[in-house]
């Protein structure tokens, strides 16, 4: 006979239930209710994210079959029905949730914090993901003419490679909306592929005191105000300059001073060029902070992956 806890169990050890608990005195998420508690709510639906359940009545049929589990997995002693759990779902703030997963993403922080990164200070990746949604229960999150869907808009932690901020809209909502939702930081560095590039926006983050790196789109006007001569270092910095926008336009969307770098990739063989408004950090290192916006697309990949590798697991004994 296999002794032990299930590996359910053990994830959820990691949890600070203390913690939780506060944030649902604080909401009075818990107030009337005798037992489907909001800690049991928490923990069903971890579950479901994490076996890969896509309704609440695939969720509820799994917690039935496995019942006699029930009260050792956490989810409470008596049984789930899914419109308890429906109107748990609608009826409950949701901010008791969001506080708790921002809790979390400190803890994680803290404990990634010491992680060595190439160059000193905070610098985070802002990007999107589409997640699709079936029409008929989602009619609100139509973006297509057959399709539904949301996207979560993620600022990424480049040195502790952890999630700090996200921001869900449908999927309709261009992403150069998100930046205005961004819980910006004096001196730390956002770094933007070509979809964000909104001069004004971008100007906006100058003048909060913060520093972005993004990649040029279009033929932009301008007038170089130093560094026009061709740099051979060996850092493939082709171009280092400084430039003021001319463009009827652009200089109205961006009146101050930029950065311009041009750096060559001998791996993919072509240049890129990065507009920044730091011109303190070496350009060999913008270029290697724009090449680390790759990390929160491989989050968006990996997160399917490993969902995938723990469906399977938990609810074996360890």
């Amino acid at each position: 006979m296999l002794t032990g806890k299930y590996v359910f169990a053990q994830l959820a050890e990691f949890l600070p239930q203390k913690t939780f608990q506060r944030i649902v005195m604080k909401y009075q998420g818990d107030k009337y209710i005798k037992s489907f508690s909001c800690w049991n709510q928490l923990l069903i639906m971890m579950y479901g994210q994490l076996s890969g359940c896509e309704s609440l009545r695939e969720l509820v049929c799994v917690m039935t079959a496995h019942s006699q589990k029930s009260y050792h997995l956490g989810f409470g002693k008596s049984s789930i029905k899914r419109s308890n759990l429906a109107k748990a779902n609608a009826n409950r703030d949701c901010k008791i949730f969001e506080e708790f997963t921002y809790k979390m993403i400190s803890i994680a922080q803290g404990k990634r914090i010491t992680r060595e990164f190439v160059i000193a200070g905070r610098f985070y990746a802002f990007d999107s993901t589409t997640i699709d949604l079936c029409l008929n229960l989602f009619w609100w999150a139509s973006f297509r003419k057959a399709k539904g869907g949301i996207k979560v808009h993620t600022l990424y932690d480049v040195v502790t490679q952890i999630p700090t901020f996200l921001h869900i809209t449908q999927a309709r909502v261009h992403d150069m909306n998100a930046m205005d939702e961004i819980p910006y930081e004096p001196n730390a560095y956002y770094i933007f592929d070509r979809g964000y590039f909104d001069l004004a926006r971008l100007f906006t983050v100058n003048l909060i005191g913060s520093y972005f790196v993004i990649r040029q789109r279009g033929h932009l006007q301008y007038e170089i105000v130093e560094g026009e001569d061709l740099l051979e270092g060996p850092d493939n910095i082709l171009f280092d300059q400084t430039i003021r926008l001319t463009g009827q336009q652009t200089r109205k969307k961006y009146p101050s001073l930029l950065r311009r770098i041009v750096y060559y990739s001998t791996e993919y063989n072509r240049s890129f060029t990065y507009l920044t408004n730091s011109f303190e950090v070496k350009a060999e290192h913008i270029a290697l902070l724009y090449k680390n916006r790759w990390q929160v697309e491989l989050f968006f990949y990996g997160k399917h992956i490993v969902m995938q590798s723990v469906q399977h697991h938990l609810l074996k004994v360890a």
